[in-house]
C-alpha cells in the first residue's frame, strides 16, 4: 500500500545554509501520515476520541540530499504489512527534480488511553487497510 504527499518547505523550515533544517523532517513525516490516514477515512483525532494513542517508539532517517527554501517535495509512504500492536511505515522523499532526497522508517504503537497499554489496531483500520490493498 502507498501514498504520497506533496509539500513545500517554508523559509521557517531553513537553517543559515537555505536547508530544510534536518529536525522538520519527523513533521513531514507525521504530515503525510496523517494525511494517508484520513484519505482512507480514518482519522487520527476519531482515534483519539475512541481513547486511542499512536505514539512513535522507533524513527530512523537517511538524508541523502538538502530541500531548500520553497522547494516542492513529495513524501511517498509505503506500508508492507498490516499493523497488529505496531504499524511500521517507511517513507521516500523525493525532491523537486524527482531525485531520492531522504529515506525514513517510523514504526508506532496503538495504546489505550486509559490503560496507557499497548493494544491492537482498531478493526476499522484494519477494514479500511484491506480494501484499499
Amino acid at each position: 500500500m502507498t501514498h504520497q504527499i506533496s509539500l513545500r518547505v517554508r523559509y521557517g523550515e531553513t537553517d543559515q545554509m537555505g536547508y530544510s533544517y534536518y529536525g522538520n523532517y519527523p513533521q513531514y513525516l507525521e504530515i503525510a501520515r496523517v494525511e494517508w490516514l484520513r484519505e482512507l477515512g480514518f482519522s487520527y483525532k476519531k482515534m483519539e476520541e475512541e481513547g486511542i494513542m499512536l505514539p512513535d517508539i522507533s524513527l530512523q532517517i537517511n538524508y541523502l540530499k538538502p530541500l531548500t527554501y520553497d522547494e516542492q517535495f513529495i513524501v511517498k509512504i509505503s506500508l508492507k504489512k498490516l499493523p497488529s500492536v505496531r504499524i511500521a511505515i517507511d517513507y521516500e522523499i523525493f525532491n523537486e527534480k524527482g531525485e531520492l532526497a531522504s529515506r525514513a522508517f517510523t514504526e508506532l504503537v496503538f495504546v489505550d488511553m486509559k490503560t496507557k497499554k499497548p493494544i491492537g489496531a482498531p478493526e476499522k483500520l484494519l477494514a479500511r487497510l484491506k480494501a484499499a490493498d
